[in-house]
């Protein structure tokens, strides 16, 4: 397998040896090589001109998602949920006792169009997971609450889905996790307000 030549954090030149990252201006540590520092190489070769160090972060999120994606597709679908139906009803359950939301509150919480929240909602309440009651606030509107056998639902799939998580993380020890949700957590914000703002 082909290895990323690249640069350091620290501006040293890197190269790959045996499955570790060498630096040019110390010892070799034992970070492993993957399929992104055989894209990043392919590409620094073809375009120089071009700087696609941001693939060395952004690539490995995106693999990551898809890893993600699957063990969250798996672990709903062992206690017969879909991925839009963990999302609504985990809304729901965040929210403590009673465990209820208008419509529009759980539109902004899962971010889908009103006509798709109506259909989830629907399909819901007929599966037994969810019910609407009258608004006592809002004589036109209406509150959509959990059901006993929502919440069971939704707890063993959650219970399931962090087993899974903290696999995916098990090679991280707890101190870097929490570097790790820091970066990550700079990343996201601007562009979580972004898409916020009007």
């Amino acid at each position: 397998m082909e290895h990323a030549a690249g640069t350091s954090a620290g501006g040293g030149a890197e190269r790959m040896d045996g499955g570790s990252v060498v630096h040019a201006d110390g010892p070799a540590d034992q970070r492993p090589a993957d399929e992104v520092d055989d894209l990043v190489a392919a590409w620094q070769a073809e375009r120089p001109d071009l700087d696609v160090q941001p693939m060395q972060v952004l690539s490995r999120i995106s693999r990551l998602a898809r890893h993600l994606d699957r063990e969250r597709r798996s672990a709903f679908a062992a206690h017969d949920l879909e991925s839009w139906e963990f999302d609504v009803l985990a809304a729901l359950r965040r929210q403590g006792a009673p465990y209820e939301l208008s419509p529009g509150a759980l539109l902004r919480a899962t971010l889908v169009t009103s006509g798709t929240m109506t259909n989830r909602i629907d399909r819901l309440e007929g599966a037994g997971l969810v019910r609407r009651r009258p608004d006592p606030q809002d004589k036109r509107g209406v509150l959509v609450t959990l059901t006993a056998a929502g919440q069971s639902r939704v707890d063993a799939a959650l219970s399931d889905l962090l087993k899974a998580e903290h696999a995916l993380l098990a090679s991280l020890p707890a101190e870097s996790r929490g570097v790790l949700a820091d970066l990550l957590r700079v990343l996201l914000a601007p562009l979580d307000a972004r898409r916020a703002s009007p």
